[in-house]
């Protein structure tokens, strides 16, 4: 038996009896930080069986490195970033090495400074920053016990940042009860209770008696060779009951069993003594000047109560420290209501309301049985400063607490609309819907019962997009005008674009559309809003002649609007500007956006604006930037492990024509998002499914995905798909189908004058004209998508053409267009188009060869060394990487040299010459 098994009696190791194997991976562990590499392990396991023994070896392990230490308590579960703070207050004095975004965001959340509530992933990025900043002075260990109490700021902050540690020198290591859902997918090590023979070797080491063979069995079994019920269970038994088997205590309900068998011994200590136990199990912090104030409002010295000992179960010195959680939970626990509410009061007015206002609104509300409105009032304000810190569960705990403590119904009503706008953002849609419920039966005025039913209408949209949430959200529009029009009017665009990207019907569209244009016209100069809302109702009631000014001036306005406003109303600008095929401003407006979101960090949003781009980057043929980009989102949902939409990567991977690729990613997403209400995305699907297809030559199976895109209300994708049924539909053989599609694309297409429109229609002309005709609309296509960025577009203007004139027997005039769309093709890595160019190249009697893959040079670089690799070459620093990828600059710099090693280089300045640009693409964006 080595150090890490041995020990003896109820403190020392006793609970590392038969962990050597736990211990040796511990041991690996902190020999790879030693070496320059990060860890990750969550040890996870029922109350007692050795985790916080396993975690104090951790730390007991590991000459000259630093350790970092918090604790989850779960009293303290609702105030926001308390672990955090706890870990990270030792390396504060560093925060000034960090970027000046990082830096302010974490002097927020620890209210250090005032500002704007930070976006909670900036704050990750932040601390994975002060982390590798302190590991450059060393090796870094950060243990994290309790972890199933954390708050919820700190858990989302800390699975942040463990799956962003590669090469940082730091050890992250948590403890907890059951796996937390922020901490789900890290590396992690199930603690289980000890193996028969362990358990009667730990049994026989506390015990001076000779236990009978049969009682260790039972006992064993009963604890499930769990060490501290071991310890605690064995505790007090005789030697006769012990030899024997009588009396043995059962234990089915293992951690209430061992919680009995502290209380027994808390039991026995004198009145005083319990008091001063109870009043540090009430509070979180630890900290003994507190616990002294708190006992002395109750009359209670805390040297006296402390005189007699406390068998061991509390540590009384620079910290107040419980021998075990459990101790607390079972102080807690069996202490009488009476005097907890006693306690409580003690701690709120021994708590400096100045210093720690928060930590008192808890202790007060807890210290209360009946409503309160001034204690009521006391957490709406630390509502109000969680979410100005970012910790939108917490503000959300705190005000549901005052829903509880309020008096006057309306102000109840007034609370939990509050609190279950704050749930729904914080991603808490069972609490959401919950208190919108109670704000409903307490609303006294009909604008609140309006406003519970907004939030009931957004928690249905959140839930996806689906059928309920468009009719949901138009009621609450309409209900909304008499109170707050502005308010209205935002409703309104919301309810269209939930309808426009979800429905499966055009019926709510077209609802939502009647009722935005009899909105009473707005006072004075129209706003952004009242532009958009007019140009979409007009897409839907009008035609799209009638409907093109209103549009126009909508994107004219939006495309100079105000950065705030502009974020604000993306989505709507992003559409309006395919809608009138406006290819030039495609990609300018989302360009824009995605700097000011990826400046401000915001993670959570960052991947709806990355896909904003994408899709104009992709249709554009840049594919180079449009797989940046697409590399960037799955960066953030692996950051997040939020999962991520799929738009960009559908169509990229379908323009390419990588066929195993994309059916692959085209069928999961149609059963995902079909089976979760996301209509919008089976869309894509469908519309993916056909430009695949068109370039397959299996055009019945473009026809079919074709048609299914534009009998969805998806009016975006919808007018994308026309073009590819029309195709698919003529050489199918389909001519009725064909010319229904291009009815529908001339009514979108024809009023507009953009080269774009005008390519693409007299394109789709040119399929269904008879010889006279066609040539012209061919070559009026190739000189109008020449004007356009859109290179994909006018490559299979040249394809058709050349088909075209291949059938017509002009052979030499064949293969120039044949010949400018394969070089197009391959030029822009679109593999399926290409191969049906090349053999309409040999069927015209040229030879042709296959090309070799361009991105040959790079086929050894992972997905990240390439994108770290193409974002260095591109200009940008270590530090500006690390920020767009959401790791720390040592990571940056450890995948730089694995790129120049596989590269053959040994300088980032050399970068450019072997991974040069597409000369006919866009540059990334930035």
């Amino acid at each position: 038996m080595d150090r890490r098994t041995r020990g003896a009696g109820h403190g020392g190791n006793a609970r590392l009896f038969g962990r050597a194997t736990e211990c040796a991976l511990l041991d690996e562990m902190i020999a790879a930080v030693r070496g320059g590499e990060s860890r990750v392990l969550l040890l996870h396991g029922e109350p007692g069986v050795g985790k916080s023994a396993l975690l104090e070896y951790a730390q007991r392990a590991v000459d000259g490195i630093r350790v970092l230490r918090a604790g989850g308590v779960e009293s303290e579960m609702e105030l926001p970033f308390a672990a955090l703070h706890q870990l990270c207050a030792p390396l504060l004095d560093r925060l000034g090495n960090l970027p000046e975004p990082q830096r302010e965001a974490l002097e927020t959340v620890f209210a250090l400074r005032a500002g704007p509530a930070p976006e909670r992933f900036l704050v990750g990025l932040a601390v994975l920053g002060l982390f590798s900043d302190a590991s450059e002075d060393g090796p870094l260990l950060c243990v994290v016990d309790d972890a199933q109490w954390m708050d919820r700021a700190s858990a989302q902050i800390l699975g942040f940042v463990a799956r962003r540690l590669l090469a940082e020198s730091v050890a992250l290591v948590f403890g907890s009860r059951e796996r937390p859902q922020d901490l789900l997918g890290l590396p992690e090590l199930e603690v289980a209770g000890l193996r028969v023979a362990d358990a009667h070797a730990l049994l026989e080491s506390v015990t001076r008696a000779r236990i009978d063979r049969n009682v260790l069995d039972r006992f064993v079994a009963e604890t499930h060779g769990n060490p501290l019920a071991l310890l605690e269970l064995s505790r007090g038994l005789t030697a006769t009951r012990l030899a024997g088997g009588f009396a043995l205590p059962r234990a089915d309900a293992l951690p209430g069993r061992i919680e009995q068998s502290f209380l027994a011994r808390i039991q026995a200590l004198p009145e005083q003594t319990r008091l001063l136990l109870l009043i540090a199990a009430a509070e979180p912090t630890g900290h003994p000047a507190l616990v002294r104030r708190a006992a002395e409002r109750l009359g209670i010295a805390p040297a006296a109560a402390l005189a007699a000992g406390t068998d061991g179960l509390l540590e009384f010195d620079a910290r107040v420290i419980f021998h075990h959680p459990l101790v607390r939970s079972a102080v807690y626990g069996a202490a009488r209501r009476k005097d907890r509410r006693a306690v409580h009061l003690a701690l709120a007015e021994a708590t400096d309301a100045d210093t720690d206002p928060d930590r008192r609104a808890w202790h007060l509300a807890s210290a209360t049985t009946v409503p309160e409105e001034a204690v009521a009032a006391e957490l709406e304000r630390s509502a109000g400063r969680a979410q100005a810190r970012g910790g939108l569960a917490a503000a959300a705990a705190f005000l549901e607490r005052s829903v509880a403590l309020s008096v006057d119904p309306a102000r109840r009503a007034e609370r939990a609309l509050a609190a279950a706008d704050v749930a729904h953002r914080s991603g808490d849609i069972d609490a959401a819907r919950r208190l919108a419920g109670v704000a409903e039966r307490n609303a006294r005025t009909e604008f609140q019962r309006v406003r519970a039913h907004l939030v009931r209408s957004h928690i249905a949209f959140a839930a996806g997009f689906n059928n309920e949430g468009p009719p949901m959200l138009l009621e609450a529009a309409q209900r909304l005008e008499p109170f707050d029009m502005d308010l209205a009017r935002e409703t309104y665009l919301i309810a269209w674009g939930s309808a426009s990207y979800g429905a499966a019907n055009r019926e709510s569209l077209v609802a939502i559309s009647r009722a935005i244009r009899e909105l009473p016209p707005p006072q004075g100069d129209p706003s952004v809003l009242d532009l958009v809302l007019d140009a979409y109702a007009a897409l839907v009631i009008d035609d799209r002649s009638a409907a093109l000014p209103v549009m126009r001036r909508a994107v004219s306005t939006l495309v100079e609007a105000p950065l705030e406003e502009l974020l604000k109303w993306s989505w709507a600008a992003n559409g309006l500007v395919a809608l009138t095929w406006q290819d030039q401003v495609m990609t300018r407006t989302p360009a824009r956006v995605l700097a000011e979101v990826r400046a401000a960090g915001a993670l959570a949003d960052l991947p709806v604006y990355l896909h904003s781009l994408g899709i104009p980057t992709s249709l554009g043929g840049d594919f180079g930037a449009a797989a940046e980009l697409v590399a960037e989102a799955e960066a953030v949902a692996a950051a997040t492990g939020v999962p991520m939409t799929q738009h960009t990567k559908l169509l990229l991977t379908a323009l390419q024509g990588k066929e195993a690729e994309a059916t692959a990613l085209i069928a999961a997403t149609i059963e995902e998002a079909g089976a979760g209400g996301q209509l919008s995305g089976v869309a894509s699907a469908q519309w993916a499914t056909a430009i695949l297809c068109n370039g397959l030559a299996d055009y019945d199976r473009a026809l079919s995905a074709a048609r299914a895109t534009i009998q969805s209300a998806n009016t975006l994708v919808s007018q994308w798909a026309l073009p590819e049924l029309v195709e698919a539909a003529v050489r199918a053989g389909d001519d009725a189908a064909a010319r229904g599609a291009l009815t529908e694309l001339a009514d979108t297409a024809e009023p507009c004058d953009t080269d774009w429109a005008q390519g693409i229609l007299s394109r789709c002309r040119a399929l269904l004209s008879d010889d006279a005709a066609a040539a012209d609309l061919y070559r009026e296509a190739i000189d109008r998508l020449s004007r356009t960025v859109l290179r994909p577009e006018l490559a299979r203007a040249h394809l058709l053409y050349g088909e075209w004139l291949r059938r017509d027997r002009r052979r030499v005039e064949a293969r120039t267009h044949l010949r400018t769309a394969y070089e197009l093709f391959t030029s822009i890595g679109m593999e399926a188009f290409a191969e049906r160019a090349r053999r309409e190249l040999l069927a015209t009697g040229e030879t042709v060869r296959k090309r070799k893959d361009q991105a040959a040079a790079d086929v050894e670089l992972t997905p990240q060394e390439r994108q770290i690799a193409l974002l260095v070459r591109d200009g940008l620093s270590n530090p500006q990487v690390a920020a767009r990828l959401f790791v720390s600059p040592r990571t940056v710099e450890w995948h730089l040299r694995q790129v120049f090693t596989k590269l053959g280089i040994g300088s980032r300045k050399q970068l450019p010459d072997v991974l040069p640009r597409d000369e006919a693409g866009a540059a990334p964006p930035a």
